[in-house]
């Protein structure tokens, strides 16, 4: 097992949660409120009060974000990009990329007529653009990747079907079923959730997922280093990087898949494994689901913890790797039970091995029926 390199920029985490005030607050409320959800007027000029709370979750249920009324990175990123419609503005090949809706509309409608834009991750990467070329050179146009007024014009006259699955999931559903890869030899991301600045939750007894996230690494990098495979830690113990870095680290690596280990959180009879993958209103991962239906059924059958289902995510780092990616909560932290269960080294081993057989399986292509 080996640790990626140290990110250059570690940065401090902001979080926007109820009961604060303020500029960032006030910014927060008039994005929602551009989007249509509602503010009593009483808390617009800046005060995160119920109202507030409650548009910001759902906000969040309606951009497949975990609702927990909490403005941090990945929601501020999905306030922001909401914001823009294909030709508010001119999209072309950039670093950074340009991020929004506006992408991921371009993306759905370039895809629906046949050129391969990729991912509708709504970033206007390399693949989105030459599939802009290929789409002007057809229709006679400049062949530039420069994305303003005309070539939106063109889009729009030829009428896109974008209720029909896009080119981009057929091509990822068919890869997964003609699969026929193994573990030995193969990079693993594992990515051990939280960090040093952002701990994340906090279990009754006192444990911090990003300890206990970092325990489960150790144990799944164990298990594959057991099946021949190259298991790869995004963070040490001491670092905090963000979503970005920890995507930016696992595609440099070249890794076949990326784990992120995380623990829920909820009410304290709260209990059961989730595993997510990355996923919108309109498009998802067919890799990454057949890997977190895999990893859901080892989960569930090896340690006996109660199903709490698959779901789409569209979180940064399962937006952002390359390569299928899933986020593993195989307990509840607020727990007590299972808090318990996530201090023994015997369990941990038990999730390694099982996350380990469920990637070995993904790799095989098996589609058999999970017991």
């Amino acid at each position: 097992m080996r640790s990626a390199a140290p990110p250059a920029n570690l940065g401090a985490v902001r979080i926007i949660r109820p009961g604060d005030e303020g500029r960032a607050v006030r910014d927060v409320q008039h994005r929602l409120a551009e989007l249509g959800f509602r503010i009593d007027a009483a808390e617009l000029e800046g005060e995160y009060g119920p109202s507030t709370e409650r548009a910001v979750r759902e906000f969040q249920e309606r951009r497949n974000l975990p609702p927990d009324g909490l403005v941090g990175p990945d929601t501020w990123a999905e306030l922001v990009e909401a914001g823009y419609r294909l030709g508010d503005r001119t999209l072309y090949l950039r670093s950074p990329a340009f991020r929004g809706d506006d992408v991921r509309e371009l993306q759905r409608m370039l895809n629906a007529l046949g050129f391969d834009a990729g991912k509708e991750d709504g970033i206007f990467g390399r693949r989105t653009a030459d599939a802009a070329m290929e789409f002007q050179r057809n229709v006679a146009d400049k062949a530039d990747g420069i994305v303003g007024f005309d070539t939106v014009r063109a889009l729009e006259r030829m009428r896109p079907p974008l209720d029909a699955p896009s080119r981009a999931m057929i091509r990822e559903e068919e890869a997964v079923r003609t699969m026929d890869s193994s573990l030995a030899g193969s990079t693993i991301a594992i990515d051990p959730g939280h960090g040093v600045v952002d701990p994340g939750n906090r279990g009754r007894l006192g444990s911090t997922e990003a300890d206990v996230t970092f325990a489960l690494a150790a144990g799944l990098a164990s298990a594959l280093e057991r099946r021949g495979a190259i298991p790869v830690l995004l963070r040490r113990r001491d670092e905090d990087p963000d979503a970005t870095e920890r995507a930016h680290e696992a595609n440099a690596l070249g890794a076949v898949v990326c784990i992120s280990l995380h623990l829920a959180a909820g009410e304290p009879d709260a209990a059961g494994a989730t595993c997510s993958y990355w996923g919108t209103a309109t498009t998802h991962s067919p890799a990454g689901r057949r890997l977190a239906e895999l990893i859901q059924g080892e989960l569930v059958g090896r340690l006996g913890v109660a199903d709490a289902g698959i779901q789409p995510l569209a979180i940064s780092l399962l937006r952002e790797t390359r390569m299928p990616a899933v986020q593993v909560e195989p307990c509840h932290l607020t727990n007590e039970k299972e808090e318990r269960l996530c201090s023994e080294e015997a369990f941990r081993r038990q999730v390694g091995e099982a996350v380990a057989e469920a990637i070995d399986r993904f790799l095989r292509a098996d589609t058999q029926a999970d017991d």
